[in-house]
């Protein structure tokens, strides 16, 4: 998918630079898993895995996971070239064990997945904390400034009239569930197949930035949502696989507060839906050469922020907010892996790939 280097970005060659790539990235995740880890000390409340944990424990799960992000690459390129014979199957694993398994390419497949696994598991723990660090919530003050902004009107109700309640929201409700495999697999494809080893630590860097801002934002100004602050918004809306997210949240955040669950999964101020949607939209743009896959993705993002707002999940300045996150954390994880973002398409692509002195050139977009 990222195969091809887009005109409009220069990534910095590895040679020269002032700190090591991985850096910034592991800083970021030592940074929110202390303030997770501190949070859990003072709230008495343990640190869960939120995801699940059958694959068992940490030790466990990250290698897993690595090996198999590795095996993810080979195993179809076997299969495929190989054709079930031995000898071309080891030639095949082999050759791209040799030109594609680079150390710097083992290097972050192993510190990304590692770094953004910790990143992900704080975000989600902090982020269940919140009700019992800060009580207080904003969504009133939130709720006026749409109405403002709408004139007079909430968001939600004007786009159910706008788009209709029933097939929009079967569609919207697709568009927004798939964010949360997404989140996952696209960090696996830049870290994977990224053909500049450079756009991976740039990709999983922005990520690390983005959710990290996000928890900042939910604990500066708490809200839990139009929709679950203001349910007869949403009541008219036909049944779709959101609203059963959106139950089980709310049931969820109960069960926190009162002692019966491990962790809750409510904050409104930042959308962080919007933040990632942009972002990857953003990479796809300046990395990926396709461009059916770069209006996919800018598609996507607006389709995400229609639906953050028609089903209630978020206030307009929420998204706003989603935004400012996605450029900040854009631009300073290009700068701190030492991608430059050209101010204009049409520079040229890089000649050697960071963290490696063999001169590659430039690839068409698969």
């Amino acid at each position: 998918m990222t195969e091809g280097t887009s005109p409009g970005i220069r990534p910095g060659p590895a040679e020269g630079r002032r700190r090591p790539v991985w850096l910034p990235l592991v800083v970021i995740a030592l940074a929110i898993g202390t303030a997770a880890a501190v949070g859990s000390a003072v709230t008495g409340e343990p640190i869960a895995d939120p995801e699940g944990s059958f694959l068992g424990p940490s030790w466990v799960r990250l290698p897993v996971l690595c090996g198999a992000a590795v095996l993810a690459d080979l195993l179809p390129r076997a299969l495929w070239v190989g054709r079930l014979h031995p000898g071309r199957t080891r030639a095949a694993v082999r050759e791209r064990l040799t030109t594609h398994w680079t150390r710097e390419r083992l290097q972050l497949v192993v510190v990304g997945i590692s770094c953004f696994y910790v990143v992900y598991v704080s975000y989600r723990n902090l982020k269940s904390l919140l009700p019992v660090i800060r009580s207080e919530k904003y969504d009133r003050e939130l709720h006026l400034l749409d109405r403002a902004l709408f004139f007079g009107n909430d968001p939600a109700p004007v786009l159910h009239d706008l788009l209709g309640t029933n097939i929009a929201a079967h569609l919207l409700s697709s568009v927004y569930l798939a964010y949360i495999p997404l989140v996952a697999i696209l960090v696996t494809i830049w870290l994977v197949w990224s053909r500049n080893t450079g756009f991976g630590w740039w990709f999983v860097t922005s990520q690390g930035i983005a959710w990290t801002l996000g928890v900042l934002c939910y604990y500066a100004l708490p809200t839990v949502g139009p929709g679950l602050a203001y349910p007869p918004l949403v009541a008219d809306l036909a049944h779709t696989g959101t609203t059963d997210l959106m139950d089980s949240l709310v049931n969820a955040r109960h069960g926190f507060l009162w002692g019966e669950h491990d962790h809750q999964g409510v904050a409104g101020f930042a959308s962080l839906h919007t933040a990632i949607s942009l972002l990857w939209a953003l990479m796809v743009q300046h990395t990926v050469r396709h461009r059916g896959l770069r209006i996919l993705f800018w598609v996507n993002f607006f389709a995400t922020v229609v639906a953050t707002l028609y089903f209630g999940w978020h206030y307009v300045a929420d998204d706003i907010g989603g935004v400012a996150i996605a450029v900040v954390a854009f631009y300073l994880g290009a700068r701190w892996t030492g991608n430059d973002v050209g101010r204009k398409h049409g520079l040229d692509p890089p000649e050697v790939e960071p963290g490696s002195r063999r001169q590659v050139q430039d690839e068409p977009a698969a």
